[in-house]
């Protein structure tokens, strides 16, 4: 198959001929690197219709491109880029254009000044990942979600890839999650207050838009998921952080003042703290005091292997006072991107109208393929199997941290992903990331999770899902050499 004809186009401002002007502009498509060697050109029959030039001049310039090297025929077949073509450079080919707009001015709103860590893409070349939020590849069924994904494009199913769903969602799916996913919480919804989100965040967001102006008050844990407070600091509201303890979010901390209440009570991130019933209930009493709303996002409440998990805030709530987020991306996998709202009706219409304005609806093959997932049972195993493989990471690496005399900071009641890990005071976690990297060890520092001037630099988190469990005690050897090498 040749390159698209619509790859090449004549600069109305070039000189010389338009031999010569041809010739230019296939050895600069060579030396920039997009016609790679061995890449068929289009014949010149379909080159010169496209440009608007005889034949003749075509094939004159592919024959003087030959003669240099740049290409080569191949009998009948037509001119290819020539095994012997000039290397492209290893620099940036230089931008013909000048740009000349100040866009320290020109941009009126700047997201770039957030607080979330870069994390290593390579993480799976590492031989000790205590990676956070990434899958074990090992552990997921692929070829169920093959076939899942085969019958999403099959026939039957044609109307429900291609459609338009405008601001709906794929039926199936939300009933699916309406009668199957949410009673497990103890929540009872109705599809009209359910809507399909790109994963936990993008749900987090449209609360947001939606509930917050910058003359209300958002509550947030400290530490809490750095994203969350990313978001809210870019929808101009005030911001106010409350220290977290052993049990979550301690409800008579909350500022008076507080509009939105934003909690993780099923393992708070990051220092994975269940919040018992008994707080849920004083969580949601005073939020009625305050006649706050609460955003509960109920982040990783599948990975409650130890114990069964408490009832949802969501489940308690008898106002409407609270809106549930869920997501799929952590118990399947983090590139599907796939998540939920569950609200009182006339928050899910708002949510349906802002999410219609900026992507209409998650892509409806997606849906689908994660319909057919959970209805045929697939992704129950899946949490099994994932369940039995954590609980037994988790045991090996409890073992290990007790044997290296390392210090938990918290650790999931009922299960979890990861340990919420502290140093001596004096170390400072940025650097012992650095100097563990180097030995093929990752960790996550604790720092950006923290709100205000002076944040703990000493703890960090320590994540069992992306490494095996032979791996998991000399790893923590690395780690427990290297904190004693800082101190």
């Amino acid at each position: 198959m040749s390159v698209p004809v619509e790859t090449f186009f004549l600069d109305p401002d070039a000189q010389g001929t338009l031999q010569a002007q041809i010739q230019q502009m296939i050895a600069e498509a060579i030396l920039s690197g997009r016609l790679p060697r061995g890449e068929k050109l289009p014949s010149t029959r379909a080159l010169a219709k496209h440009l608007g030039v005889s034949r003749i001049t075509v094939t004159l310039s592919y024959t003087e491109l030959q003669a240099s090297d740049y290409l080569t025929s191949k009998g009948r077949s037509g001119f290819y880029v020539s095994d012997n073509a000039p290397e492209p450079p290893t620099f940036q080919p230089r931008n013909q254009t000048e740009d000349r707009i100040d866009w320290s001015r020109a941009i009126g709103n700047s997201f770039r000044e957030v607080s979330t860590p870069q994390k290593p893409q390579d993480w799976r070349q590492h031989r000790y990942p205590f990676t956070y939020g990434q899958s074990d590849e090992t552990l997921f069924d692929h070829n169920s979600w093959r076939l899942c994904a085969l019958k999403a494009l099959g026939q039957k199913d044609h109307d429900s890839m291609v459609r338009d769903y405008y601001d709906q969602d794929d039926p199936e799916l939300v009933e699916f999650i309406a009668r199957h996913i949410l009673p497990r919480r103890g929540i009872l919804a109705r599809p009209e207050e359910i809507l399909i989100t790109l994963g936990a965040q993008n749900a987090l967001w449209l609360s947001a838009q939606i509930l917050l102006t910058q003359r209300r008050t958002a509550a947030i844990e400290d530490p809490c998921y750095y994203s969350l407070r990313d978001i809210l600091m870019q929808s101009r509201c005030h911001l106010e952080p409350v220290p977290v303890d052993a049990d979550g979010m301690p409800p008579e901390a909350l500022p008076d003042e507080t509009d939105v209440i934003f909690s993780t009570p099923s393992h708070q991130s990051p220092t994975t703290a269940t919040m018992p019933l008994e707080r849920r209930k004083r969580l949601l009493e005073r939020a009625r005091e305050l006649d706050a709303l609460v955003v509960e996002d109920d982040y990783d409440f599948e990975m409650s292997f130890l114990h069964p998990p408490s009832p949802a805030l969501k489940s308690l709530d008898k106002e409407g006072r609270v809106i549930y987020v869920g997501s799929f991306s952590k118990s399947l996998f983090p590139g599907l991107r796939l998540g939920y709202l569950v609200g009182s009706e006339p928050f899910i219409r708002e949510a349906r109208a802002l999410r219609s304005t900026v992507l209409r609806h998650p892509p409806g093959l997606i849906q689908r393929s994660v319909a057919y997932f959970l209805s045929l049972g697939h992704y129950d195993a899946l949490i099994r199997r994932i369940g039995a493989a954590y609980e037994d990471r988790r045991n090996v690496m409890e073992e290990a941290i007790e044997k290296h005399g390392l210090t938990v900071s918290g650790s999931g009641v009922f299960g979890g992903s990861a340990f919420w890990m502290e140093a001596p005071e004096n170390v400072n976690t940025l650097e012992l990331a650095a100097r563990l990297k180097e030995k093929s060890v990752l960790i996550e520092p604790g720092k950006p999770f923290f709100a205000g001037e002076n944040r703990p630099q000493h703890f960090y988190r320590l994540a069992y899902s992306s490494i095996p469990a032979d791996r998991i005690p000399t790893g923590i050897s690395l780690i427990s050499q290297e904190i004693s090498n800082l101190t």
